[in-house]
């Protein structure tokens, strides 16, 4: 079964940073594009960024555009959120998804069970 496993969520200050990651398996990580999107409470979710099948393109919501870094590594099956400069307003679910390709990643294909990142004083 196709499996995406989300880690690194915490609880953190405003203006620290997190590094989220998502273990891929059962299906050619290599040969899709990655994305993030986040829930907070009673809001929907939200796209935060996407990576090529090859690291060569990425894009992000205006909302971290600038704070937030997504990479991948293929040898790993693993893609990664850098979160930098952290607001309260990031305190949500993160969840970690997969798609043939950043054009389709409004509709992602698999979706990890997610991880908590709370961002408080």
């Amino acid at each position: 079964q196709v499996q995406l496993v989300e880690s690194g969520g915490g609880l953190v200050q405003p203006g620290g940073s997190l590094r989220l990651s998502c273990a891929a398996s059962g299906f050619t990580f290599s040969g899709n594009a990655m994305g993030w999107f986040r829930q907070a409470p009673g809001k929907e979710r939200e796209f935060v960024g996407a990576i090529s099948w090859n690291g060569g393109i990425t894009s992000y919501a205006d909302s971290v555009k600038g704070r937030f870094t997504i990479s991948r590594d293929n040898t790993k099956n693993t893609v990664y959120l850098q979160m930098n400069s952290l607001k309260p307003e990031d305190t949500a679910v993160y969840y970690c998804a997969s798609a043939p390709n950043p054009a389709t990643m409004r509709n992602p294909d698999y979706w990890g069970q997610g991880t908590q990142v709370t961002v408080s004083s």
